[in-house]
């Protein structure tokens, strides 16, 4: 249980890191004393000198505790999780290469969506969330499992309020107008077809990546 708890530190750690460095009150005083570039490389530095430990620890320390379930057994829930695996890495390769109109639209102009922002308009950080929360349902998930996955669909929702409301107060009426025709949650305004039909280099790329990580999997994570 040591490990279990290491980890869910460690998330707590990150999430709050997080929230208090990019909150209204501390971002802009950091901005003005060191700049925005170095900012970001604080940001980037902390963010990793909690989150590399943390998954170390899970590593080191995979199926620590009891077996909780282990939902892969039934074979219908093991490739619905590969499905999942395959949407959730669509959706980060996706949003990596995909620019939030928000950050360029005026003031009363309509922000055009376009491709896995028709999905969600946090296509990475919700796509991690969903990464962790397929794990959870078809994984072996012992307590240090459920700590390390259930971590990331936990940040994907508070991450992304606090985004959410970090933007609004930064870009105004722009971003407003970007949420309101944008889903927060994946697939809670449907947009499917319009994502496959604008994103297909993305989501050609997530599901070899799925395919390349399904076949190495247990060489090179462990697991079945």
């Amino acid at each position: 249980m040591t490990a279990t708890i290491a980890i869910a530190a460690l998330w707590l750690a990150f999430g709050a890191s997080h929230l208090i460095l990019s909150s209204q009150t501390v971002r802009p005083r950091l901005v003005e004393r060191v700049g925005a570039q170095p900012f970001q490389g604080l940001y980037s530095l902390v963010a990793l000198s909690i989150f590399v430990p943390l998954v170390w620890i899970y590593f080191e320390n995979q199926h620590a505790g009891p077996l909780l379930w282990y939902g892969g057994q039934h074979l219908a829930l093991r490739y619905a999780m590969y499905a999942g695996m395959g949407v959730a890495l669509a959706l980060v390769v996706g949003g990596f290469v995909t620019q939030s109109p928000a950050m360029q639209a005026k003031p009363g102009a309509d922000p055009e969506v376009r491709g896995v922002l028709r999905v969600t308009r946090h296509p990475v950080v919700m796509g991690m969330g969903l990464f962790g929360l397929v794990h959870l349902c078809a994984a072996q998930v012992h307590p240090a499992e459920l700590a390390f996955f259930g971590g990331f669909p936990i940040w994907a929702v508070v991450g992304c309020r606090h985004q959410d409301q970090r933007k609004r107060a930064n870009l105004g009426e722009p971003y407003r107008a970007f949420c309101a025709r944008t889903a927060f949650l994946p697939f809670a305004r449907g947009g499917v077809v319009g994502a496959l039909r604008e994103g297909a280099i993305p989501i050609a790329v997530a599901v070899a990546v799925a395919v390349v990580l399904r076949t190495f999997h247990t060489s090179w994570f462990g697991g079945a």
